[in-house]
């Protein structure tokens, strides 16, 4: 339950338009729903200013489709994340006016159009093509949560001045999200040369030393950088909502 659909609700109370039976109705699960397979956050909104975010790995479509209907009825936006493409048709069938965005793994059902609420942009910087999985999820992310944000892709280390035609849109980002696998050299780099937040995102695109991302995880924690934070290995989504949540600082 958003801040607005809470506010229209007391309003209407309070102007006798609603019954007080039918506020209270509507107010029943304002912490939590219990689906018996889950518990659904619907205070989430109200805490922090976005919804609860559906991990569709290891659900079963019904799961989801019953919790998206059932955080529908109060929150104008659901992202569903590391969402298999061949299970994307059957909850699209549900939800025609949802939209799949089969690089990032994500669905996004929007009710109306987001609000813009980042003062700046986020941008979204990849060291390699293997890397825009994750990148495109931060991506997606930062968008659903109100922001103008880009993406720059394929300006890794290996050619290093491919980073330097984008000078412009680097400088002008609020905050800059930074991927990368193998060496996870890029984020040290990037933040070296610009004096913004850097939030690192290491991935598991590389050969056998790369150890699955730790290599890229531990170059990142290491950085001599200081203006770097970092997230798991893999996590765009956890990337992108960090750097919302910059973004809407005053």
């Amino acid at each position: 339950m958003n801040k607005k659909y809470l506010e229209e609700i007391l309003a209407d109370l309070a102007a006798g338009k609603v019954s007080v039976e039918s506020a209270s109705h509507k107010l029943k699960h304002i912490f939590f729903e219990d689906k018996g397979f889950a518990h659904v956050d619907h205070h989430r909104s109200l805490r922090k200013g976005f919804p609860e975010v559906i991990y569709g790995q290891g659900k079963t479509n019904a799961q989801i489709i019953a919790i998206m209907e059932s955080m529908l009825e109060q929150d104008d936006v659901v992202l569903v994340t590391r969402l298999d493409k061949k299970y994307a048709p059957e909850i699209l069938e549900k939800f025609p006016d949802a939209s799949y965005d089969g690089q990032a793994r994500m669905l996004i059902m929007e009710k109306k159009p987001v609000e813009k609420t980042g003062r700046g942009q986020i941008v979204i910087v990849s060291a390699g093509t293997s890397d825009l999985p994750v990148a495109s999820e931060a991506l997606v992310t930062a968008r659903a949560m109100g922001n103008d944000a880009t993406a720059i892709h394929d300006v890794g280390v290996a050619g290093l001045h491919r980073l330097f035609a984008h000078k412009s849109v680097l400088e002008k980002a609020t905050v800059l999200v930074v991927v990368a696998g193998m060496e996870g050299a890029l984020p040290s780099v990037v933040a070296g040369l610009y004096a913004k937040p850097i939030i690192a995102v290491p991935t598991s695109v590389g050969y056998g030393a790369s150890f699955g991302g730790v290599t890229a995880l531990l170059a990142m924690l290491n950085s001599c950088a200081s203006n770097i934070a970092v997230v798991n290995i893999d996590n765009g989504f956890g990337a992108g909502y960090m750097a919302s949540m910059i973004n809407r600082t005053n």
